[in-house]
Parts: structure tokens; sequence; C-alpha cells
């Protein structure tokens, strides 16, 4: 009896010491040693600027499709659903949809997914701005791009922020067939990784010389188009705008559309890779608005157009119950489809052409200034911490139980780009916060005052998931995960589930602070 014991000891004690390492293994850390303390001073009179834009599709190409057999968007070989071999490996090759569930593996593609890049030069610093079509990009994918990107390119600082459109393929891990299994296919990554680093030389070796011009449309127009779905309401409004243009034909060499909405449109129920209205804000933006009969209704700019997403958190999103005008037609959409999606990118494209054409602030001349820092937050979500030792999501922990992130502040001309690795609530960058009652922590706001007040410059651009995915960034005075709940509500709240935990927000706005004084 006591052999037997005995080797049940040794038996559960080898699985604890193959658990144990295989957890090490995953949480390690993958660019140990890598921190960002950078400052780049602007230089003392206003330089001529110098520009250039590309983009690169970082579409997966979707050679499996499936059968849903109880038409549940979602693969579930249990209710009968499978797959159509159609290369013969004898392997279901799914690409799975980030965003909303597990299970989803794409059926085909609506519209292409892009890294898209400007990279910007006044003579004394060279940065290059990425917006990718992704649900999110991680710290440590982020660092693998940038030590890709050629050193002759001579660029200084690289942004690398993600869309979050929730329609196309998982370059997180979480949305993969089980939430054991990571949803990151190791062969698009590596196509996402080299299209984004092709993308940056394009845009560095096809710089022109340039002037900018700025605009905003802060009518509140815009929050037609958007649903805070959390008490407090609190809706990032107004949508922030670039044009570059080529000095020596005046041309348009790129625009830039900066909003805060979550590119989830189409909500559970796609199964086609897309990046949402965002897709539609660059068309148009490009190429023009036009009406459902094929008719040009309002010309567009030329060049590469990039989205950038703001303040989503709260949550900000174009959710099934707000209806969303069509500027051509009287129809009013409330089902998440393609044509509710064009309605929000038509009229945001309208919005911001107008602002351009009729706000526009020209700068011939700016100076480029730049300060972006490491910051090693505590990661306090349990889901997150088990997720990371299955390797369902590869973030390497620098140490136990915290995770390496970056934040930053960069400055051209009269406009101040933030640089934020999550989505931020909007009353943190805007005012608003509150303590309600059934709060966890007895506490009266502590980010205060709002983003907003601290940013000295004319135009501000606030540019969420970039550098990495921490998820939502909350309040600590609004956090709350068990009863009683916020507001005395009979349900819990959506967000902290998805949030690094209560620390983050009240560490974040400290630095985030800390970097725009940096700069002043």
């Amino acid at each position: 009896m006591k052999k037997w014991l005995k080797r049940v000891g040794i038996i559960l004690l080898v699985i604890l010491l193959v658990l144990i390492s295989i957890l090490m293994y995953n949480w390690r850390d993958r660019h140990p040693y890598y921190v960002v303390d950078l400052k780049i001073e602007a230089a003392t009179t206003p330089q001529t600027i110098t520009a250039g834009f590309s983009k690169m599709p970082i579409t997966p190409t979707i050679v499996d499709t499936w059968n849903d057999v109880n038409g549940d968007f979602q693969y579930n070989e249990k209710d009968g659903d499978s797959y159509n071999d159609v290369n013969n490996n004898g392997t279901f090759d799914a690409f799975w949809i980030a965003g909303m569930s597990n299970k989803k593996p794409a059926q085909g593609v609506h519209d292409d997914v892009w890294s898209r890049v400007m990279v910007i030069d006044d003579g004394n610093s060279k940065i290059a701005l990425i917006s990718m079509d992704a649900i999110g990009f991680l710290h440590d994918d982020v660092v693998d791009i940038r030590e890709m990107i050629p050193e002759e390119l001579g660029i200084d600082y690289v942004l690398l922020s993600s869309t979050h459109t929730h329609e196309s393929n998982d370059l997180v891990g979480i949305w993969g067939g089980s939430i054991f299994k990571t949803g990151v296919n190791a062969e698009a990554m590596k196509y996402v990784k080299s299209q984004t680093v092709a993308a940056v030389e394009e845009a560095a070796k096809h710089m022109k010389s340039a002037h900018l011009i700025f605009a905003e449309d802060l009518s509140g127009e815009d929050g037609q188009f958007i649903k805070d779905t959390r008490k407090p309401i609190v809706k990032a409004t107004g949508i922030h705008l670039i044009q570059v243009i080529d000095s020596e034909n005046n041309t348009t060499l790129g625009s830039i559309v900066n909003w805060s909405n979550h590119p989830e449109t189409l909500w559970s129920k796609n199964l086609l890779i897309s990046s949402d209205f965002p897709h539609y804000v660059r068309e148009a933006m490009e190429n023009g608005i036009y009406n459902d009969d094929g008719e040009l209704v309002q010309k567009g700019l030329g060049g590469v157009s990039i989205y950038f997403s703001g303040v989503i958190g709260g949550l900000m999103a174009p959710h099934p119950s707000l209806g969303i005008q069509d500027m051509h037609t009287d129809s009013v959409y409330f089902k998440p489809t393609f044509e509710k999606t064009k309605a929000i990118g038509d009229q945001i494209a309208r919005l911001s052409l107008n602002a351009l054409k009729e706000k526009g602030d020209t700068v011939k001349k700016a100076n480029i200034s730049l300060r972006a820092k490491t910051l090693i937050l505590p990661l306090e979500n349990t889901l997150f911490k088990i997720a990371g030792g299955l390797g369902v999501i590869k973030r390497g922990l620098p140490s136990l139980f915290t995770t390496r992130t970056e934040i930053g502040a960069i400055r051209i001309g009269p406009a101040m780009f933030l640089s934020i690795p999550g989505e931020l609530y909007p009353e943190i960058a805007f005012g608003g916060i509150e303590a309600p009652e059934g709060r966890d922590f007895d506490i009266q706001p502590l980010e205060i005052p709002p983003l907003q007040e601290v940013i000295k410059d004319t135009y501000k651009f606030y540019i969420g998931l970039s550098n990495d995915l921490i998820g939502y960034i909350i309040p600590k005075s609004e956090w709350d995960v068990g009863k009683p709940y916020l507001y005395n509500d009979h349900g819990d709240t959506y967000g902290e589930e998805n949030s690094l935990g209560p620390d983050t927000a009240p560490i974040l706005y400290k630095e985030l602070k800390s970097v725009i004084k940096d700069l002043d």
C-alpha cells in the first residue's frame, strides 16, 4: 500500500513539475531588458516636413470553408458542423474571427484588411505611424516588427495601433476554436508582420515635401452613430483629421481620420473577414462617397487614408439597438449588416471631408517632438494569467504577474497624438467620472482632471490600442465585479473581465499626464 501511495505521489509530483514548467515557459519574457525611454525635442524653429504613405494587405487567404448545420455561427462538430477540406490535407485550416465569441471560422473575405502607414520627418526626427486592421496586437509582437524594420530607414520611433475591428482574424489568441486553444495562425502572423514592415519601407522610400491640413468636427453630430452601453453615459464625440498635401503638385499624399467607436457594426453573426466601418470611411476619403446607384455624391481626397480608433471604452459601439440613417435614402438601419456598416462609414467620411474643406488649418512647416516610455503594469486578471500560462495568449511577463506595455505623446506642429495601449473610458479623457453606489472601492474619482484639460495643443488625437492590447482602462471609482452592482442595478457591468485590473487606470492616467507634461 505504501509503495502504491509513493508511486502515485511521484506521478503527481512529475505532473505538477511539468505543469509548472509549461506555465513558466509560456509566461517567459520574450523581450527581456526591452525598455523604451525616449525623448525627442523639437528643433527651435519650424521645419519643412516630408511624408510618405503606404498600405499593404494583411488579409488571410481563406482555403477551407465549413457547414453551419444549425445556423448558430459557431463551429461545433457535436452539432454536426463539418468543414470542407479544399486543400485535401486532412485538417481544418480555419482562420478564427476575433471578437464576440470563440469558434467563428471565417467563410470568406468581404473586404481586405490592411496595415497602413504614414512616415513623417521634420529633418530632426522621423516617425512611423501604423494602423492595423486587427482586434489588437500585443506589445511583444509590436517589438518584433520594430526589430524587423531596417535601421538604414532612420526611423526614430514606430507607433502601431489596431483599429479593433471585430471582423478580422485573431492576432491575439483568445478567439480560437476553444478557450484552451490559441486562435492565432502562426503563418498568418508572420505574413502580417512582414507586410507591415514592407508598408513601412514603402512609405519611407517615397517621401515627399509636404504641408499639413488639420481639422476637427466637434459638432457632436457623430454622436448619433455611437451608443454608450455602460453608465455613466459619456460619449467620446469628435472627429480629428489631417490631410497631407504634396507641396510640389498640390495632390493628397494621404489622410488620417481619428474617431472613437467600436468597429463592430456587423456584431456576432458575420463570418466574412472585414475591417468593418473603417473600410467605408477610408474608401470614401480616398475615392469619394457613392450612393447605392453608384453615383458620386461627394469627391474624395485621393492618396492613402488611415483610420485610427480613439477612446472606445465605456463602451462606445454601434449597437444593434442603434438606428443608423443612410445619408442617400430614408432608410434607417438597425440590424447588423454591411448596409448599416457603409452608412456609418459614409456619414463619418462626409463629416470629415466637410471639416477639412470648411475648417482646415494649413501648416506649411512644423516640428516633431516625442516622449515615449515603457511601463510595467500589474496583471490581476485571472483569466489573462491562465490564458498566458496555457499559451493561448503569447504575452511575456517581465516578472510574475506583471506585464510590459508602453505609452507616449507625439507632437506634430499644433497637434498632439496621445498613445494609449488599450480601450480608455471616455470620462478619463473628457470628464464625467463618477463614484456611484455599488462600486467596489470606497473612493472618489482619481483620474482627474480629464486628459483633455491637460493637453494644451490645439488639435488632440487619441490613438487607442496603441503598441499593445491591454483591454479596458476603467476609472477605479467605477470598478465593479461583485454585488451590490453599480448604481444598484440588477446585473453586473461589462468591461472588468477584459481589463488588467482596477489599478490600471490610475497608473496609466498618471503616466499619460507625465509624458504630456514632458513635452511642454
